[in-house]
């Protein structure tokens, strides 16, 4: 329930610790999972301190216990080990204090560790972080290389050894964090989004040596999972050895087996790319020389054509053909014009012979009336009509008698 308070009636700050005091007292016993962080065993004291922290979310909180509650597990839980601890949230008044008074503690098995890692990995792949249609490419060559890896640590000697032995052009930007414990889920993270911002980054590289279950259990941290989903730069994940495979292996865009083998995947080799260059070369030569190769037997051929060898001959011959055929066009044309002339004299010969001019040449005349109507009876006549009769040599007037 809410107080009522104004600023002319205060409350005491006692009487506001009282109040958080009575509704933390009212939530109850719960169990409470984390990994612890510090441990304080005092000789003789009654009470062991220790503190439990949520790696994922960077909150911790201080937790009371009897001394016979802790020697219980004592033997295989220290600092780093991952507990459920059965406890009832305490308010410490004077000091305005949280804690957590516990009953009992579990320590968590790697057998139920990894049940919950396939929990968690069911439920991220559900969401589709490790759907390979997300996966980036990674570049040909990377012009500068983010590195988040452990600071001395040989992960970091084996990447960028084998990577400037490779292709020593190779720049790296590289973040040291811790990775493993508490603290290294959120550095890792840092690191991981501060190389993703930079513009210069092409491609960043997660590597660490391997390590037990635990050890890696930072690795497969839904937090960093959706850091690494989340990236614009494609991520290599290079944890561990051939065996190990976290959480992030599953979202990065490529998983290396080894911090040596990432370096083998980043960058290309100087030697095998020359090499390849060399091939590639010799295989353009290769393919140059044998266009022009044929090209030439090509030309070759054409010009052993007899029309390129003696490009006159064909003009030559046709001319022949050309003069062959005007000369038989002409023999056609002179026989056609004689029959034609023939026709036309023996044409003639008869029109002549039938003529009436030759009729009158034999001594005959023609009457014709004075229309130039021939005569052909005599009853078309009147006696005493003047007729024109007409000879070969010229023409006269008669008269018919009765």
């Amino acid at each position: 329930m809410a107080v009522n308070s104004t600023p002319e009636s205060p409350l005491p700050v006692g009487e506001v610790s009282r109040l958080i005091g009575g509704w933390i007292d009212r939530l109850g016993a719960v169990w409470v999972e984390g990994q612890i962080t510090q441990l304080s065993r005092r000789p003789g004291a009654g009470v062991v301190f220790l503190t439990l922290r949520d790696p994922s979310y960077d909150v911790s909180v201080s937790v009371t216990c009897y001394r016979q509650v802790f020697d219980a597990v004592a033997d295989v839980v220290g600092e780093g080990a991952r507990v459920v601890v059965h406890a009832k949230p305490e308010w410490y008044a004077p000091r305005g204090q949280l804690s957590l008074r516990a009953a009992e503690i579990k320590p968590v098995g790697v057998g139920e560790l990894l049940a919950r890692l396939e929990q968690l990995k069911k439920a991220l792949a559900r969401e589709g972080l490790f759907a390979a249609e997300r996966k980036k490419a990674l570049p040909f060559l990377p012009q500068l290389i983010g590195l988040v890896c452990g600071r001395a640590s040989a992960a970091e000697r084996d990447v960028l050894e084998n990577a400037r032995h490779r292709w020593p052009a190779v720049r790296f930007e590289v973040r040291n964090v811790p990775v493993q414990g508490v603290h290294a889920v959120p550095q890792v993270v840092q690191a991981v989004k501060e190389l993703d911002a930079l513009d210069d980054v092409d491609v960043i590289v997660v590597a660490r040596g391997g390590g037990s279950v635990e050890d890696l259990l930072p690795f497969s941290d839904e937090q960093l999972v959706r850091a690494i989903a989340a990236c614009r730069t494609p991520v290599v994940s290079a944890i561990g050895h051939e065996p190990d495979s976290p959480l992030l292996d599953l979202v990065a865009d490529l998983r290396a087996s080894t911090p040596t083998d990432a370096a083998k995947k980043v960058v290309p080799d100087v030697g095998e790319e020359y090499e390849r260059v060399r091939l590639l070369r010799d295989r353009a030569r290769r393919c140059v020389a044998a266009f022009v190769d044929r090209e030439e037997r090509g030309l070759a051929h054409a010009l052993a054509r007899p029309s390129l060898q003696d490009p006159h001959r064909m003009i030559e011959e046709r001319a022949e053909q050309v003069t062959a055929l005007l000369e038989r066009g002409r023999r056609a044309l002179r026989h056609h014009l004689d029959r034609a002339d023939s026709e036309l004299t023996h044409t003639h010969a008869r029109v002549v012979a039938l003529s009436p001019a030759a009729t009158l040449k034999r001594g005959y005349a023609v009457l014709q009336r004075a229309g130039g109507h021939a005569v052909r009876d005599p009853g078309e006549v009147e006696p005493g009509e003047t007729l024109r009769a007409r000879v070969s040599e010229g023409d006269f007037s008669v008269r018919v008698d009765a």
